[in-house]
């Protein structure tokens, strides 16, 4: 198996929990829970700043000294509503009690002591098409660029439909060379319905000397240190994924594939 392809470790608690050191690189963490309802998990930042993504279910949320009571009204990530989310600086605290079955994502990078804790979803996102064709996917942009809510996580939700295609055409963010593009790290978590089924996504780099195409299953997560990274759906199967980059600055710049990249002119005409 890749060693790009993190199955996960079991059905319930912390079923996935990938670090800097595990992934081999330097900025992105993502840690996901499975709880049953009445169960806590309850965890400290350090030096990291996090966005908790409830996923599906809802919990009662305290971080950073504030008691947000209870969170998450998606019971299905299939519903495509935005995310409940709170944001949670380094140097700080946080807990979630499970008020129902509850998928928890912990989306973890750099941070900087001295900010609150806060709720930042989903008030502030909105669900909005990109793409055309069977390139059309739908995107929750939960704390991207525009949104001032993190100093180095850049955090996405991308809902993609059966028989189409995402992060696509095939683009790379993997030098750090701002305007041009920035570095950043990526973890995908791929979730299907129905969830026996399977996506596809492709890793490689332009002078081949990273080419990897995996199967993707149920809660699987792909990481992505540089490369292009497309996914498909196949026909039959919606895919969802939850994004999560940062690297050495907060902001998305990105470049195409050059064999592939007169799909994106071409639509953008």
């Amino acid at each position: 198996m890749s060693r790009l392809l993190i199955r996960p470790s079991g059905e319930r608690g912390k079923v996935h929990a990938i670090t800097p050191e595990s992934a081999g690189w330097s900025y992105v963490g993502f840690d996901l829970h499975r709880l049953k309802a009445g169960e806590t998990v309850a965890e400290e930042t350090g030096s990291r700043e996090a966005i908790l993504v409830l996923v599906e279910g809802k919990a009662h949320v305290a971080a950073g000294g504030a008691d947000f009571g209870v969170l998450g009204d998606r019971m299905s990530v299939f519903e495509r509503t935005p995310p409940h989310c709170v944001y949670v600086p380094s140097a700080g605290a946080w807990e979630a009690t499970a008020e129902s079955d509850l998928t928890l994502a912990v989306c973890s990078a750099p941070g900087k002591a001295g900010h609150p804790a806060r709720i930042i979803g989903p008030e502030g996102i909105a669900t909005t098409p990109r793409g055309k064709g069977t390139n059309t996917r739908y995107i929750n942009n939960i704390a991207m660029e525009d949104r001032d809510v993190a100093d180095s996580l850049l955090v996405t939700e991308v809902f993609t439909p059966a028989g189409h295609w995402s992060s696509y055409p095939p683009h790379r963010h993997d030098e750090d060379d701002f305007p041009n593009m920035t570095y950043l790290e990526e973890t995908y978590y791929h979730r299907l319905s129905p969830a026996q089924g399977f996506g596809v996504q492709r890793v490689f780099t332009e002078d081949g000397a990273l080419d990897e195409t995996m199967a993707v299953s149920d809660h699987d997560v792909v990481l992505v240190p540089r490369g292009h990274h497309p996914c498909g759906a196949p026909y039959g199967y919606e895919m969802y994924y939850l994004n999560v980059m940062a690297g050495p600055l907060r902001k998305w710049r990105f470049k195409n594939h050059p064999d592939h990249d007169w799909i994106a002119q071409r639509d953008a005409g």
